[in-house]
């Protein structure tokens, strides 16, 4: 696989990083779990060495578990996450499903 670089990257899916960041910054998160479907997860490293860049003093952290839309949210404690981004999903009505504030 040829690596690309996150501007490439860009320019064949809309991520929103800048929204990402503003949220992130915004919701004073320090533990972010990022959640991508398969087509996106040979990118992952590439999109976390960019938002840390960004946000140096958060952590970020790729989960790795199945993904099968929206609804599919990680079981992850709230004590380990601050935050949830799922990318490539489309906004979901979770009510009570997870107690961390999810990204989509």
């Amino acid at each position: 696989m040829i690596k690309k670089t996150i501007q490439e990257i860009s320019k064949e899916y809309d991520l929103e990083l800048e929204k990402i960041i503003k949220i992130v910054k915004k919701e004073k998160a320090k533990k972010v779990l990022l959640q991508f479907p398969d087509g996106l997860k040979p990118y992952a490293t590439i999109i976390v060495d960019y938002l840390e860049a960004k946000l140096p003093k958060v952590e970020f952290f790729i989960w790795l578990g199945s993904c099968f839309g929206a609804c599919d949210i990680p079981s992850v404690s709230e004590k380990d996450f601050d935050l949830i981004i799922q990318f490539g999903h489309s906004p979901w009505n979770y009510g009570k499903k997870s107690e961390i504030k999810v990204l989509k």
